[in-house]
């Protein structure tokens, strides 16, 4: 398989009744796309049949294939499936499909325009919220994503939106670096992009809400703790800063 344009990762954990129509979904959008693509399901020991499905999948459709990580944690699996990918754009999403791969079609033209990291964003004028989230994640989004501006990561309305895309050279920069699994992942890598230096679209999309989410109330205090994390590692210039983006 000669080297795709993009690359889509999909960080899956007990995935089984969700991903097949996934699946199904971003291969049929992507085959009618003017480039060349491929999916990676990337399986976080998952006790069900996800792997076994992603691997049904990959043996008749030659756009995919599947990884495993054995590290815990989606912030694990993204950033094996984003340094394991090959695409010149390598974008990663839900296994909900809260996001429609769609939508990266609008996304595109500002990797053109220079651009080296482009988010999908539920706070941005031109978003949609089909499904909103109930009213109790929202306060404790807004509240949390409040904190990691002044924290960890300024000028980012929406650091946890899962449908983020990154060029090849920024993938390979910083994924090495990131040290969070859990849902801080999101942000770190973001934290560490600006902190090198690379350019950061925030953008407009359509998102449903899943209301089989696995992002517990806990979660966002743990998130907090790890934006501190960050915080702290830049200050400690734990990071690499601007090296290889000006290389």
């Amino acid at each position: 398989m000669k080297k795709p344009y993009l690359s889509v990762i999909i960080p899956a954990y007990n995935e089984a009744h969700r991903l097949p129509l996934t699946l199904i979904d971003i291969d049929r959008h992507l085959s009618r796309a003017p480039f060349s693509y491929e999916i990676i399901v990337v399986d976080n020991n998952s006790k069900d049949a996800t792997k076994e499905i992603a691997q049904r999948f990959a043996s008749f459709v030659d756009t995919i294939r599947t990884i495993e990580c054995k590290t815990q944690g989606k912030g694990a699996a993204v950033q094996k499936g984003m340094l394991e990918a090959t695409g010149d754009i390598r974008l990663f999403t839900d296994a909900d499909n809260a996001t429609s791969i769609d939508q990266f079609l609008s996304m595109q033209h500002y990797f053109k325009e220079g651009y080296d990291i482009v988010i999908g964003s539920r706070a941005v004028s031109g978003s949609i919220l089909a499904v909103p989230q109930p009213w109790y994640r929202r306060v404790l989004g807004i509240l949390g994503n409040y904190i990691i501006q002044v924290v960890a990561v300024q000028g980012i309305k929406d650091t946890q939106c899962g449908f983020k895309a990154f060029s090849e050279q920024a993938a390979l920069a910083i994924f090495p670096h990131t040290t969070i699994h859990r849902w801080g992942f999101d942000f770190e890598t973001l934290a560490v992009g600006k902190y090198m230096g690379f350019t950061i679209k925030e953008t407009p999309i359509t998102w449903t809400n899943d209301p089989d989410s696995r992002v517990r109330p806990t979660s966002y205090l743990l998130t907090l703790w790890d934006a501190i994390r960050v915080f702290w590692r830049i200050k400690t210039r734990k990071y690499p800063h601007h090296q290889i983006h000006q290389a």
